[in-house]
């Protein structure tokens, strides 16, 4: 266990829309002059090169980032992540990716505060590394789906919880819905963005029954499919499912996820999903 590296896949499709989904989300927490606290329970390293290392072994950024970089027409949603993912990168040339720990303190402002775990022993030295010493964020090196449910609710009473596991253990894709029903029972009025990936779509309908069945209110999910599913090994699609999202958060996905389904999708076969799990 714990072989998961991110590295090799930064960059990708299903960080184009966890990391715009993300940034839509922490904008509209900035926007009321309240501080806010964000937890986010995989960290990784927080930063990737795309120009060595891992990240060059199956070059996934390719059909991500790397198609968005140099263009011209793209939603505006689209735009600010790029945007943003610019600002990491001294030069034209697409080399550097930061993951969601240097994206959300990006949006932290001095009474904002960022919780970040991490269990891999040589990650979390990298985390640590990455974010630096800043005294609104905190790093653990611990399990962030046993541990950061004893934060909630946060002293600033808003906030985001980003839960985004490999899902290398088959067992999370129940323990990330348990999680979450226990986290909101802890802090209804929270913001929860939690990530899947679809290598086996029916554990994905398993996920969605479990939160629809739940008793959660006010639950979106938004996917962004590259090809076909498929028995065979590889994810093919990903997808993030909001609970308390923004409430302009659909309408920005409506404009968002057909341009980017036609621009990565593999041979046409592009797809998105929007849907709500559960009404307010």
């Amino acid at each position: 266990m714990l072989s998961y590296r991110h590295s090799f896949h930064a960059g990708n499709f299903a960080d184009v829309l966890k990391h715009i989904i993300l940034i839509k989300i922490l904008e509209h927490l900035g926007k009321k002059d309240k501080p806010f606290c964000c937890i986010d329970t995989h960290a990784g390293p927080g930063d990737y090169a795309l120009n060595e290392g891992y990240a060059l072994k199956n070059r996934e950024f390719e059909n991500g980032i790397a198609k968005l970089w140099r263009r011209d027409d793209l939603p505006d949603c689209i735009a600010d992540y790029v945007t943003l993912i610019k600002k990491f990168n001294n030069t034209d040339e697409l080399s550097r990716y930061p993951g969601s720990p240097l994206i959300i303190k990006q949006f932290l402002r001095s009474k904002d505060r960022l919780f970040l775990y991490e269990l891999h022993s040589t990650e979390i030295q990298l985390l640590s590394a990455a974010v630096g010493r800043d005294r609104r964020i905190k790093v653990f090196h611990a399990d962030g789906l046993k541990n950061a449910v004893g934060l909630l609710p946060p002293n600033e009473h808003r906030g985001l919880v980003l839960i985004d596991p490999s899902y290398e253990i088959k067992s999370d894709y129940k323990l990330v819905s348990e999680t979450l029903i226990q986290m909101h029972k802890r802090f209804a009025t929270g913001t929860y963005a939690l990530w899947y990936p679809v290598v086996e779509r029916s554990r994905i309908q398993q996920l969605e029954r479990a939160i629809k069945t739940s008793g959660l209110k006010n639950v979106q999910l938004f996917e962004l499919g590259i090809k076909t599913d498929t028995h065979e090994h590889g994810m093919t699609a990903s997808g993030m499912i909001v609970v308390n999202p923004p409430w302009t958060l659909a309408a920005e996905m409506q404009q968002t996820l057909p341009w980017l389904s036609d621009m990565l999708g593999i041979e046409g076969a592009g797809c998105f999903r929007i849907e709500t799990l559960a009404g307010e």
